[in-house]
């Protein structure tokens, strides 16, 4: 079984091979993958953290060995939480890795971590581990994405859809979730009323059809953190989301989900 690694800020992954099919998610910088199915200059790979599928581009993928893999799976991995992060590589050159990039095999102590047999030195802030106040964390940093212009596939402050938002939030918590929305659905607790809600927990939006198609982050009382244009915080009541400017409901709610503390990490 062959693996491969980003040692890139973004590798954009296609739902086919090609350059004109649409990107259904990113890898950022430290996250490995499983190498699947090869064609003229495609890989298709399957990504450790989520289990997600798609297309990369194979000049950007990074292999490794059964070594090096089993060092990542072993040995402690930190997430960037800065917007930027700029880490030197040589005289030259540096890295920039984007909020939410994993630092492989991190050494808290010596604030170091290494791709393969590259060392690198960590410049940036870190969240190594479980936070005391996850919640804090969720909030502090989903607000770092604020203007943040929405885009399909998107998990960086570059450009990010409603899951990705979520997703790489927590992700700095300690916590994976699935990909998309309809998937992250089904994880933590249901609440059976919109003011049991607290600060990190998740509110979830189907369609006309019933399907769950947005997703966002309580912030507050009857406050949501979510990506719809951009990222932006607007109304949710019990009907769902009511944008500040257009004065109208938006998204119909389905659930909220309490997540955090069924991890055990609240």
């Amino acid at each position: 079984m062959n693996y491969g690694i980003s040692n890139l800020s973004i590798i954009p992954v296609r739902r086919e091979p090609s350059e004109k099919s649409e990107m259904v998610t990113q890898i950022l910088f430290g996250e490995h993958f499983e190498l699947r199915e090869q064609m003229v200059g495609w890989t298709n790979v399957k990504l450790a953290f989520d289990g997600y599928e798609g297309w990369v581009d194979s000049k950007m993928i990074t292999p490794i060995n059964a070594r090096t893999l089993s060092k990542l799976e072993n040995s402690g991995s930190a997430v960037t939480s800065d917007v930027i992060t700029i880490v030197p590589f040589s005289d030259e050159q540096n890295l920039m890795l984007v909020a939410g990039s994993t630092l492989p095999v991190w050494r808290p102590y010596l604030k170091q971590f290494t791709v393969i047999r590259d060392t690198f030195l960590a410049t940036g802030k870190v969240i190594y581990g479980e936070p005391k106040d996850p919640r804090k964390v969720v909030i502090d940093q989903a607000l770092k994405y604020f203007n943040a212009p929405y885009l399909w596939g998107g998990r960086t402050p570059f450009g990010v859809d409603c899951s990705g938002l979520t997703q790489i939030i927590y992700k700095m918590i300690g916590i994976t979730l699935p990909r998309d929305a309809s998937q992250q659905v089904n994880m933590g607790t249901a609440m059976s009323f919109v003011d049991e809600a607290e600060p990190g927990d998740l509110a979830f939006f189907d369609n006309d059809e019933g399907n769950i198609v947005h997703v966002g982050i309580i912030w507050k009382r009857n406050k949501i953190i979510h990506a719809s244009g951009q990222v932006r915080i607007d109304n949710v009541d019990q009907f769902g989301i009511f944008n500040v400017d257009t004065k109208r409901y938006t998204h119909k709610l389905r659930v909220m989900k309490k997540i955090i503390n069924t991890n055990g990490t609240d």
